[in-house]
C-alpha cells in the first residue's frame, strides 16, 4: 500500500482508544469561514449516468444541453431548477436557522433571463426576482432572496430562458449564506462489510468532489468484513487522493451500531485528547460533526455540502438527516420524513403530508400536482444511509445502543428529543440507497429489528404490555398460517432474549447473529431456491396461483383459515405465488406454496407441517405470558443498563482497544 493509504490506516489504527494526537485535534477544530457559506450548488445532471437529469433540472420548452456543473440553452429554451435536486428547502431553513436571505449567484454567458421561483405550502409558484442579460461574458449574477413567507413549507429554486434568437449558459450556481462565527469540523463515517466495490465506489464518489466539499475535515471507513477494502489495488489510488482525511478502521463486526458508532468514538477521542491537552487556544472545540453514511449508496457529494451547511446554521444543535431514494428505481423518494410508533413495533411511518414511494418525475394522482415535498415535516427519526449527528448530541445522551443493527437510528434519535435534539429530514439532500421492499422480509436480520424494536419501546414509549402482546400475537398467527415457521422461531428467540435483559446486548450482537442463523437453519422454508431448480418439486408442475382481492370480512375469514388450518383442510396442493400477492389469506389456502422472494432472485417453498404449527403456537403463548408478567421489571432493567451500555467505557470494550 502506497505511503498515504498506508499511513492513514496506521494512524487510525493507534489512535482507537481516543488519545487524540494534539497536532490532529488542531486539524479537526472550528475554523474561522473564507467568505459566504455554501449551502448548495446549482448542479444540472446526476453523479451517474443511471440518474435522470431531471431530478436537477428540467427542460420545459426548447433545447438545452445539461451538464454536471452548468447548462446551456439554445434560443427559445426554458429550464426550471423546480426539482427535487434544484429546489433550496427554505420552509426548513426559516424553521431551524436563524437565516433571513440567501443569494444565488451564477457565472453566464450570451443572453436570456434568469429567474428566482418560490413556492408555498400548497405548491403554488410566483416570482421572487429576475434578471435579463444581453451578450453577457463569464458575467456574475447574483440575487438576494428572502427567507421570511416558508413557515409552513415551500422551497426556492433558479429558473432559465431564451428568446429567439438568444443563446445563454450558465455555470457555477451557487446558494450561499451568511456563515457562521465559526465553521464546525465534519467527519464522514462510511460502515462496511464485505461490500468492497460498493464502499470504493462511495470513497472515489467524495474524492471525486473534495475540492467542493470545504466543510469535510475526515473520512473514517470502519471495516467489518472478511473481505477488506483496502485489499483492492484500486484503494491505494483512492487513498491517495482522500490524503490525510482517510482513515481506514478494521475492526470487530459489531454490525452497523458498531460501524457508524467508530465514527462518533474517534471523534469524541480527538476532541477530548484535545481537550485534556492543557491546551488554551481557539482550537479546541466541543462543536463538530459526524455525518453517517452506508457503503451501498450511489452517492450525491452535494450531500455533504447541504446537510454540513444547515447544521452550521442550525439555531441549536439537531441530528440532521439525508433522504433516501430507490436505487433500483432512481426517480423514487423514499419518503419525505418518518417517525416509529414505538408501542407498536411499527417504524418507517410517513408522517402527514409526506412523499411516500413518490415519482418525483410524476404527479399527483388526486391533485394533478408534480409530486414536490412542499409542506415542511417534522421526522421522529432518520436513516443512517446518511444522517448527521452534532458531537453535542453526543456529549449529553452518550453514544448509539449496541443493537448490532436495526432500530439503531430510530432509539437515537427518540433518545435526542428527549434531550431536547430534534432530528429534521432536509429535503434535496438525498442518497440513492437499495430499494426497501425488494428486501425479502423473512431474513436472520428480522431477529434484531424485533429484539431491538422491543427494547426501543421499552425505553422510550408507555410500553403498554397488553398491545405489544396483541401486536406480537396477530404477527405469529400471519406467519403460521401463511407457513413461516422459522420466521415465527425468530419472532420468539427475539422475544425470549429482549427477555433475558440487558445481558444481551453484552457482546453487541454477535453471538445472537450465529444463534439465529442457526435456528432459521433448521427450517426450510427460509432457503432459497432457483425458480428451475425447486427441491422435490418439478418446475412444470409449479403453475401461478394469483390472490383474490383483500377479505372484507378479515376476522371472519381469519377465523375459517386458522380452522381449516387445525384441521388440515387446503383449497390447493401446490402453486406458485408472486412475492406481492403472498398474504396470509392467499397463501393459507395451500398445502405447499412456491413463493417469490421479494428480491426477485429466487423462491421459497412453504410446505404445511401441523406438528411444528402447534409446537411454534404453544411456545407462543408461552412466551408472551412471560411477556406481560415480567415485561415490566425487565424494562427498568434496559433504563439502568442504558447509561453504561452507551457509554464510551462500553464501546471501549466491545472494540477491544
Amino acid at each position: 500500500m502506497p505511503g498515504k493509504a498506508a499511513a492513514a490506516t496506521r494512524k487510525s489504527a493507534g489512535n482507537g482508544a481516543g488519545a487524540a494526537d494534539p497536532a490532529e485535534a488542531e486539524v479537526f477544530a472550528e475554523r474561522a469561514p473564507q467568505g459566504r457559506l455554501l449551502a448548495q450548488r446549482g448542479l444540472y445532471a446526476g453523479p451517474s449516468d443511471l440518474v435522470s437529469k431531471d431530478l436537477y433540472a428540467e427542460v420545459v420548452r426548447g433545447v438545452a444541453a445539461r451538464g454536471r456543473r452548468g447548462v446551456t440553452l439554445e434560443p427559445s429554451a426554458r429550464v426550471s431548477g423546480n426539482t427535487y435536486f434544484g429546489r433550496f428547502p427554505a420552509s426548513y431553513w426559516q424553521r431551524w436557522t436563524e437565516v433571513r436571505q440567501v443569494r444565488v449567484e451564477a457565472v453566464v454567458n450570451g443572453s436570456g433571463t434568469l429567474a428566482v421561483g418560490a413556492s408555498d405550502p400548497e405548491g403554488e409558484s410566483r416570482v421572487v426576482a429576475a434578471n435579463t442579460v444581453r451578450d453577457a461574458e463569464q458575467a456574475t449574477v447574483t440575487f438576494e432572496a428572502k427567507i421570511d413567507r416558508f413557515l409552513d413549507g415551500g422551497a426556492l429554486w433558479l429558473d432559465l430562458e431564451t428568446e429567439a434568437g438568444e443563446r445563454l449558459t450558465v455555470e457555477g450556481v451557487r446558494w450561499t449564506v451568511e456563515p457562521p462565527e465559526k465553521i464546525r469540523p465534519t467527519a464522514v463515517t462510511i460502515c462496511t462489510m464485505n461490500r468492497v466495490d460498493d464502499c470504493l465506489a462511495t470513497l472515489k464518489a467524495l474524492a471525486g468532489d473534495l475540492s467542493s466539499l470545504e466543510t469535510l475535515d475526515a473520512i473514517y471507513v470502519a471495516d467489518q468484513g472478511s473481505d477488506p477494502v483496502e485489499s483492492r489495488e484500486t484503494f491505494a489510488g483512492v487513498a491517495a487522493e482522500l490524503g490525510d482525511k482517510l482513515h481506514y478502521i478494521r475492526q470487530p463486526n459489531l454490525g452497523g451500531a458498531g460501524g457508524f458508532t467508530r465514527g462518533l468514538y474517534e471523534v469524541a477521542g480527538r476532541l477530548a485528547g484535545a481537550e485534556g491537552s492543557g491546551r488554551q487556544d481557539s482550537a479546541v472545540t466541543e462543536h463538530a460533526n459526524v455525518l453517517f453514511m452506508d457503503d451501498d449508496v450511489l452517492l450525491e457529494p452535494d450531500l455533504v455540502i447541504r446537510l454540513t451547511a444547515f447544521s452550521n446554521k442550525a439555531a441549536n444543535p439537531m441530528i440532521v438527516g439525508g433522504q433516501m431514494l430507490n436505487l433500483l428505481h432512481p426517480n423514487q423518494l423514499h419518503v419525505g420524513a418518518e417517525y416509529a410508533r414505538l408501542n407498536t413495533l411499527e417504524p418507517g411511518q410517513p408522517v402527514e403530508h409526506s412523499l411516500t414511494t413518490a415519482d418525483l418525475l410524476g404527479v399527483d394522482e388526486e391533485t394533478g400536482k408534480p409530486n414536490r415535498q412542499e409542506r415542511r415535516l417534522d421526522a421522529g427519526y432518520n436513516g443512517w444511509w446518511s444522517c448527521l449527528i452534532p458531537y453535542e448530541v453526543v456529549k449529553e445522551i452518550g453514544y448509539p445502543m449496541p443493537y448490532f443493527f436495526q432500530w439503531d437510528d430510530a432509539e437515537y434519535s427518540y433518545r435526542a428529543r428527549a434531550h431536547g435534539f430534534p432530528t429534521v429530514t432536509l429535503p434535496g439532500a438525498g442518497v440513492w440507497h437499495a430499494d426497501f421492499h425488494w428486501k425479502d422480509w423473512d431474513e436472520w436480520h428480522r431477529y434484531f429489528n424485533l429484539r431491538n424494536s422491543i427494547i426501543t419501546a421499552a425505553l422510550h414509549s408507555p410500553f403498554n404490555l397488553n398491545l405489544l402482546s396483541r401486536v406480537l400475537l396477530a404477527q405469529v398467527v400471519r406467519y403460521l398460517l401463511s407457513m413461516q415457521y422459522g420466521l415465527t422461531a425468530t419472532l420468539i428467540k427475539a422475544v425470549e432474549d429482549f427477555l433475558e435483559g440487558p445481558e444481551i446486548l453484552a457482546d453487541g450482537g454477535v453471538a445472537a447473529m450465529k444463534e439465529i442463523r442457526e435456528i432459521r437453519d433448521r427450517y426450510p422454508e427460509t432457503k432459497r431456491y432457483p425458480a428451475t431448480d425447486v427441491p422435490g418439486i418439478a418446475s412444470s408442475d409449479i403453475g401461478i396461483i394469483n390472490t383474490a382481492p383483500r377479505p372484507s370480512l378479515q376476522r371472519a375469514v381469519l377465523l375459517k383459515r386458522i380452522l381449516d388450518r387445525l384441521l388440515g383442510k387446503h383449497r390447493h396442493a401446490l402453486g406458485a405465488i408472486p412475492t406481492d400477492e403472498a398474504h396470509w389469506w392467499h397463501v393459507s389456502l395451500f398445502e405447499t406454496a412456491v413463493v417469490t422472494d421479494a428480491n426477485q432472485e429466487g423462491v421459497r417453498v412453504r410446505r404445511y407441517d401441523r406438528a411444528r404449527m402447534f409446537d411454534l403456537a404453544k411456545q407462543t403463548v408461552r412466551v408472551l405470558q412471560r411477556l406481560r408478567k415480567e415485561g415490566r421489571a425487565v424494562q427498568e432493567q434496559y433504563k439502568r443498563a442504558m447509561p453504561e451500555l452507551t457509554s464510551r467505557a462500553n464501546w471501549t470494550r466491545l472494540y477491544r482497544l
